[in-house]
């Protein structure tokens, strides 16, 4: 059985509207700890914009960076 028109059009849209934000966010998670995989990668940054990808990071970098200062803070004060 053939697809729709309709079909069609929405399935292009889905392509085009690009990755949703858990997506990006499971991938820099996933990039971060050196866990992620090729087939992931792959499909990560084979058709869509890499600026979604580069705000997760640096989002990711500031947020490990600030729990690390926080822990550090926290135990010297115990001290």
């Amino acid at each position: 059985m053939a697809n729709s028109p309709d079909t069609e059009k929405k399935a292009k849209n889905k392509k085009s509207q690009g990755p949703g934000v858990l997506k990006v966010m499971q991938s820099v998670a996933a990039g971060a700890l050196g866990v992620q995989s090729n087939k992931r990668h792959e499909e990560d940054f084979g058709s869509h914009s890499p600026l979604p990808y580069i705000i997760g990071g640096l989002l990711f970098t500031a947020l490990f960076i600030g729990t690390l200062v926080l822990v550090v803070n926290i135990v010297l004060s115990g001290q």
